[in-house]
């Protein structure tokens, strides 16, 4: 039996692509127009994991993303990093002189902005998906309308590329996270990376003094971002990733950091896949 693989977006997306790296073609597609109905998905058991877009090279975190993998008790089982190729596509037959509108997701059209400064007459309007609004344009037949999206989209959906790779910065890499209800833990040989939550006090030094113990149980961080406590103004929940090459180690700091710190909480565990 398929695994059910939920996706933020539809075939020809990024989230698509990563799925098909991750796990192949014999996978039942989930396709959600939204990171919350995806999070529903696995929820209602109407998928089995899911592949959630978490951070970029160049724009940053994905915010919202951290709170439903916290809030909905999920857990990252695996991570996968996506070259990203931005295409400019259109109706057979358009050219970029016809386009007057360009729909796409708002990562996109941030991750592209500098390109369409040539093109000042061109309006940016942001929408739910890269690959969706391709799709629209084919079944509307939308003259004058471009979508940016990967080349599997114009590939899937007839459209006609008329520029290649317009991303501002040619080096963007997007971090996905694989998600599921369950923690199906891997042999803790195999575990290199951790993704954790937890709270410090208003105390001066607390945060270094939790960054301290990471130091000395030698996990080495690469990544911290800090989301407001909403029940609690002024107070601050910090989400972070390590790596480390003993499992021994990391255990080590889990029990420290659980008397240290305030709620805190393993999001993950699974296989580091950068060096």
């Amino acid at each position: 039996m398929s695994l059910k693989i939920a996706i933020q977006g539809i075939k020809g997306s990024n989230h698509h692509q990563v799925a098909k790296d991750c796990y192949g073609d014999d996978i039942e597609l989930v396709e959600c127009l939204s990171f919350d109905e995806l999070v529903d998905k696995l929820l209602s058991k109407e998928a089995d994991q899911g592949v959630m877009a978490i951070e970029n090279s160049i724009a940053g975190s994905i915010i919202p993303n951290y709170a439903l993998v916290n809030h909905n008790d999920l857990h990252i089982i695996g991570e996968y990093y996506l070259n990203i190729h931005h295409n400019l596509m259109v109706l057979k037959g358009q050219k970029i002189s016809d386009i007057s509108e360009v729909s796409s997701h708002p990562m996109a059209l941030l991750q592209c902005k500098e390109y369409f400064r040539q093109y000042p007459h061109i309006k940016l309007v942001e929408d739910v998906d890269t690959a969706e609004t391709a799709k629209r344009i084919q079944e509307q037949k939308l003259a004058h309308v471009a979508a940016i999206a990967p080349k599997v989209a114009a590939e899937l959906y007839g459209l006609d590329i008329v520029a290649n790779d317009i991303q501002t910065i040619k080096n963007n890499a997007t971090r996905f996270i694989i998600v599921q209800t369950k923690n199906d833990a891997l042999p803790e040989a195999e575990i290199t990376k951790a993704s954790i939550r937890f709270i410090t006090d208003h105390k001066r030094g607390s945060l270094a003094a939790v960054l301290n113990v990471m130091s000395d149980c030698r996990l080495n961080l690469t990544k911290i971002q800090s989301l407001p406590v909403i029940e609690t103004p002024w107070k601050y929940a910090f989400f972070v990733d390590v790596t480390f090459n003993d499992f021994a180690d990391f255990t080590k700091a889990k029990s420290l950091l659980n008397i240290m710190a305030e709620d805190f909480k393993v999001l993950g565990e699974y296989k580091n896949v950068r060096g």
